[in-house]
């Protein structure tokens, strides 16, 4: 058995003692370094590489859910008021990894493009509003998991797609006019459903995601021609800052929402656990219905069933409801990537029926980092 396994063992049966002595000062900390230790474990190993991030992060927010006061802040500073900055960051990463080829492939396939950000945004939204309705939320949590379902979709798709054999052209497409979109979409698909849980501020809602999102894949779209390659240090900095922006921002919502969390976690968990893989099995079966190949079915599930849960967060953050509408994002966030590995994983032993993944599409990795998101 691989060393990081046996200490992670060790550290569970430490925590289940001091479940057992009542000691949950200790608590915390061993179910900490036992799923971090498991995610060490996990990278040493190609089929469960893709969960190790996934560790990390429940590593961390085990640790908010047991010591929540350390991640609130320090004094009068709110660690929450670094959530947009940090988002406006990785959505910078995105940026710098774009190029004006992306935009031309949506040029070359617009029936895909067109199809997945349709379902993307109908299929999440109405899957979102049924489920919040049926389990009865209170009205903030409900209206946070309807704001994880119009959102775009994340950057992990894309990873997914490579992962899964998928047509990786097709998801980079479809990620960035989902995103783009989103500044009219995302408020106008909250106004519409989520009105009578919360208030939706359109207009306010347009320019938080707008500042958000276009500007910085704007500037970073800039930093790819202009700059990227002069600093070596930088471009490989971008993909760790973004893993560790992802992980605080989910950590500090975690802190946040505590109590709420406690409350309706069970419940809430597997309604986003519902809403994730229903927007994969109804992409997935939608596209199949309209005659695509398999790689693109495989990409539209993906596109549709892995949202942006971030940038979900920053504006829960933006309207001051953070501990109850940020619950949903970081709930869906570590759970669609365990999801979406354990799928594309699936998919990877299965070779689509038109044939191997092309080189062209191997290459276009982006970067080896954002595996990790």
């Amino acid at each position: 058995m691989h060393f990081f396994y046996k200490v992670a063992i060790a550290l569970l049966l430490a925590y289940i003692l001091t479940i057992v002595l009542h000691q949950p000062q200790w608590a915390g900390w061993c179910l900490m370094l036992c799923l971090a230790f498991l995610g060490l474990g996990f990278r040493q190993n190609s089929f469960l590489r893709g969960f190790s991030f996934t560790m990390t992060i429940l590593a961390v927010v085990s640790l908010a859910l047991y010591y929540p006061q350390y991640f609130i802040g320090i004094g009068s500073f709110k660690f929450s008021s670094l959530i947009v900055p940090l988002l406006q960051v990785i959505m910078f990463g995105m940026g710098t990894e774009l190029s004006l080829k992306d935009f031309a492939a949506v040029l070359r396939m617009p029936k895909g493009v067109i199809v997945g950000v349709i379902c993307h945004y109908t299929i999440m939204p109405l899957i979102g509003f049924a489920l919040a309705k049926a389990f009865n939320f209170p009205p903030e949590i409900a209206a946070g998991i309807l704001l994880v379902g119009c959102c775009p979709s994340g950057l992990a798709s894309n990873v997914m797609s490579f992962l899964a054999r998928a047509n990786l052209a097709l998801s980079v497409s479809v990620t960035t006019v989902s995103t783009l979109l989103a500044p009219f979409l995302t408020p106008l698909m909250m106004r519409l459903l989520a009105g009578q849980f919360i208030e939706v501020r359109w207009q306010a809602m347009v320019w938080d995601i707008t500042k958000i999102v276009i500007f910085p894949v704007v500037g970073g779209l800039l930093f790819h021609y202009l700059i990227r390659g002069k600093f070596k240090w930088l471009d490989k900095a971008m993909p760790l800052v973004s893993m560790g922006g992802i992980a605080l921002i989910i950590v500090v919502i975690t802190a946040a929402g505590r109590e709420s969390l406690l409350r309706v976690g069970g419940l809430l968990v597997l309604a986003t656990f519902l809403h994730n893989v229903a927007g994969y099995f109804l992409g997935y079966w939608s596209s199949r219905l309209l005659g695509f190949k398999e790689r693109d079915c495989r990409t539209i599930a993906l596109e549709v069933g892995m949202q942006n849960a971030g940038l979900a967060s920053a504006l829960a953050q933006t309207m001051q409801k953070l501990a109850t509408v940020g619950l949903a994002p970081a709930v869906f966030g570590p759970l669609m990537n365990t999801t979406g590995s354990s799928l594309a994983s699936w998919w990877h032993n299965r070779i689509p029926d038109e044939g191997k993944v092309g080189e062209s599409e191997v290459s276009d990795t982006r970067t080896s980092a954002r595996s990790e998101v």
